[in-house]
């Protein structure tokens, strides 16, 4: 009989379909977040198994994490051999430790190979028998800066376990947050097809000013960017970022390029293509096709000024010059539309695609409820250079993201950039 509980499986996405997590708690106070993070898991696939050590339960109730997962929780070793039946060698091994929180005791145990808690215990078992672990640290900042502690964390991250750093707020290491935990455990669990790739994405809208204050913008957050970046990092990829000023933090192991206008990203992207060879270029950004034909360098007054007329001239199209600075870069393109019928669409993206010599074009049509700019969610057509379209209907932009980048491997792998 299947738990209630698992109705939630891959209501999110199917990144973690078939990988089986320990998630193990440790008596800090951050593991009220426990019960969200497992939950987020398996919202993306996870089958998540929760070890508790003694401190623990007094925090948290064994229960509330059974029913978070579904699954039976560990909270002593007996002749069930559980640490073993879990991480140990053998085919039904979980995938990965994660350890969150992770008190600095428990890390200093760990690193001094002391196992008298059942966290103690699988993780020394998941050492011995090379299954990944990664350790969400959480306590007081103070703690978390003792001589002690830092080497033990590097004597275990010499060991391959990996540490999502903590949040240093009022004093405290806080616990990660769920999202950036998640995040990290989709990129140590992805299958790294894009290893020993170098790929470009631009991401986010750009500013073109009117005076030193005032600016012509768009909607674009930045969203759809990030989570291609994103993708392409958890697939083993090199990853520089191009980011224009949007709402969402770039991801952390990606080599960020701050700029502002289009021009400014129009500069980074061709000197990134001439002195690095990257393999593939996603220009996701929405860079503002227009810019004043000459800007103010004052504030311009309103009290002075009954109307103001503004002279715009287009932007240099990024995407025209990608090809022709390096060619053998696979070049995707993204073309934005607004209340266009889907073979219309087609037709308007197609036309870019190759007026760009774009390997593949993403097209989408901003003005679809739940689709484009802020959303979280979009609908795509992606089309290739012999005009066969690919449709993703309404989902996740992490989604699309995975669909894209699993779309680039296979052209890439057919020859189909040549």
């Amino acid at each position: 009989m299947i738990h209630p509980s698992k109705d939630i499986m891959q209501t999110k996405g199917t990144k973690l379909k078939g990988k089986r997590i320990v998630l193990c708690i440790t008596g800090s106070v951050a593991a009220v977040q426990c019960p969200e993070i497992a939950r987020q898991l398996m919202r993306h696939g996870a089958e998540v198994f929760t070890v508790m050590s003694s401190m623990a339960q007094k925090i948290i109730h064994p229960y509330l994490m059974e029913w978070a997962t579904g699954n039976p929780v560990v909270t002593e070793l007996t002749g069930k051999i559980e640490h073993v039946a879990l991480v140990g060698e053998h085919a039904n091994k979980a995938d990965l430790t994660l350890i969150a929180p992770a008190t600095a005791n428990t890390i200093s145990k760990i690193a001094s190979g002391i196992d008298d808690t059942p966290v103690t215990s699988v993780a020394s078992i998941a050492l011995g028998s090379i299954i990944p672990i990664m350790v969400v640290p959480a306590m007081h900042e103070s703690m978390y800066r003792h001589p002690i502690l830092i080497e033990n964390i590097k004597k275990l991250q010499a060991l391959g376990v990996e540490f999502v750093e903590p949040r240093i707020e009022e004093g405290k290491a806080k616990i990660a947050e769920t999202e950036e935990i998640v995040k990290r455990v989709f990129r140590k669990l992805a299958e790294k097809d894009m290893a020993g790739l170098r790929v470009l994405v631009t991401a986010g809208p750009t500013l073109e000013y009117i005076d030193p204050i005032r600016v012509i913008t768009n909607k674009s957050s930045g969203k759809m960017g990030i989570a291609i970046a994103e993708e392409a990092l958890r697939r083993g990829a090199e990853v520089t970022l191009v980011y224009g000023p949007g709402t969402v933090s770039p991801p952390q192991d990606a080599r960020v390029v701050n700029v502002e206008t289009t021009r400014e990203m129009h500069r980074a992207v061709i000197s990134e293509l001439k002195s690095n060879e990257y393999n593939v270029f996603i220009a996701a950004a929405a860079a503002a096709d227009f810019a004043l034909e000459k800007s103010y360098d004052y504030k311009v007054p309103t009290c002075t000024t009954p109307e103001l007329a503004l002279k715009l001239k287009p932007t240099p199209k990024i995407i025209d010059e990608a090809k022709k600075v390096s060619p053998d870069t696979f070049l995707v393109a993204f073309k934005a539309e607004y209340k266009l019928s889907n073979n219309e669409l087609i037709e308007s993206a197609y036309e870019r695609l190759k007026v760009s010599n774009a390997d593949l074009i993403v097209a989408n049509d901003v003005g679809r409820e739940g689709a484009g700019f802020k959303a979280d969610t979009n609908e795509v057509f992606i089309i290739n250079k012999d005009k066969e379209a690919i449709h993703i209907p309404l989902t996740l932009k992490q989604e699309i993201a995975r669909k894209l980048v699993d779309l680039v491997l296979l052209e890439i792998k057919s020859g189909n950039n040549d």
